[in-house]
């Protein structure tokens, strides 16, 4: 017993007094831990998203010939299908985690190796989905967040002494995947991947000439892309061309931008989600415009402001670099998309065919933010730890817990 308090005190010596006892039970530990603000803002997106499907969904069932709701109902059972995985993954360790995402990584990197030989393209021109029968499943759309994490890993890695060339493994995986993506085609995904693999290699310490060399390349693939392939080059063409046609989605949703004014046309009044295809998925945010004006596009905004610099302030402090760079990591991809989306929409982007994460209709989507969104909330749990400039050799008097945010 002298033993076990003596111990017991020099850890309070070396780590500061314990947030929480081992013994607590899981849920208050979790509620205490994490970022209650971020969840919260997670929970509007979805109510607005089943807001918005309401509106937009309501004329593809009709076309289809089905239950005036029935894509609401099936947005209503996958959202709650993500919340749940997002609760779930948020309660796991980074341990835990970590070796999750990467088995779930290579999972979903042998599925994109497939989709060639066992995939469909439902008429869009791309392949990349499963058919089930009864549902179709994006292997990239889960791909991602688990991406991250093994890029973290990695990288990660590369730090310790004998560790493994984290770094160049990294890369050539990240272009493995980016060209994967590119193939079926998906530029919007592998652009998607190559952001937030450079954003993490920049936090890892790569050297501004190699990111330079990067982005030149970058460059020069998307030129070579634009020369020989049909579909990337149509995009371009009608994102730079200065006549928009207004029978076009672009056309169609910049119409609808313009009309919506402030305030909007009222709920129920809008024209283009009978006009539009992709209203409820690519372009969702083309119908909040119209029918409710910028207050709510505004407020959509603000949501995915909120939960991306909430989760980068909290990752500040974060000493382990597996945690500091996943996080970073997934908390980039999750605002880029958003902003993807959204930029397409008013048309400073070219079409890219990518969804508003939690807004937009979609099972595959849905479900791989919510993963997306736990593995984020975990990493930005607080923990016991003392001051980053403890793991730069500074500081290492007092040691005491920082709270993340």
């Amino acid at each position: 017993m002298a033993v076990n308090g003596e111990q017991a005190t020099m850890t309070e010596m070396a780590f500061g007094k314990v947030v929480q006892q081992p013994s607590d039970p899981i849920l208050p530990r979790w509620w205490r831990a994490v970022d209650r603000v971020s969840i919260s803002c997670v929970l509007g997106l979805f109510l607005v998203g089943i807001l918005l499907g309401l509106a937009a969904s309501v004329p593809l069932a009709t076309r289809n010939g089905l239950p005036q709701f029935y894509y609401v109902y099936k947005q209503v059972f996958f959202g709650s299908v993500a919340l749940g995985a997002m609760i779930v993954t948020s309660m796991m360790s980074p341990v835990l985690l970590r070796r999750l995402g990467v088995f779930s990584f290579a999972l979903c990197f042998i599925a994109l190796l497939m989709l060639p030989i066992f995939g469909t393209d439902y008429g869009k021109g791309a392949t990349r989905w499963f058919s089930l029968g009864f549902a179709s499943v994006q292997p990239s759309e889960f791909l991602k967040p688990f991406f991250i994490v093994f890029t973290a890993w990695m990288l990660a890695a590369a730090f310790k002494v004998g560790g493994p060339p984290g770094k160049r493994i990294s890369f050539l995986v990240m272009l493995s995947v980016a060209f994967l993506l590119a193939m079926q085609p998906d530029f919007g995904q592998a652009m998607l991947i190559i952001t937030s693999w450079g954003v993490m290699y920049f936090i890892a310490g790569a050297p501004i000439l190699l990111l330079v060399v990067m982005a030149v390349g970058v460059v020069s693939v998307g030129l070579f892309s634009y020369n020989n392939s049909e579909h990337f080059a149509r995009r371009i063409d009608g994102f730079l061309n200065p006549d928009l046609d207004p029978r076009t989605q672009l056309g169609y949703a910049t119409n609808a931008i313009q009309e919506g004014g402030f305030f909007g046309v009222g709920v129920g009044e809008g024209q283009v989600k009978w006009s539009l295809p992709d209203a409820h998925t690519d372009f969702i945010i083309a119908v909040a415009a119209e029918e409710y004006g910028l207050i709510l596009v505004f407020v959509i905004i603000g949501l995915f402001l909120v939960i991306t610099v909430r989760s980068l302030f909290r990752l500040v402090r974060e000493r382990d670099p597996f945690i500091r760079l996943a996080g970073t990591g997934i908390a980039v991809l999750f605002g880029m998309q958003a902003m993807i989306n959204m930029g397409v929409a008013a048309r400073l982007l070219p079409a890219k065919g990518m969804t508003l994460p939690f807004v937009s209709y979609g099972g595959s989507s849905l479900v791989a933010a919510g993963i997306a969104l736990g593995l984020l909330l975990a990493f930005t749990r607080t923990r016991a730890q003392g001051e980053m400039s403890d793991l730069l050799g500074r500081g290492t008097r007092n040691p005491r817990i920082i709270r993340n945010g």
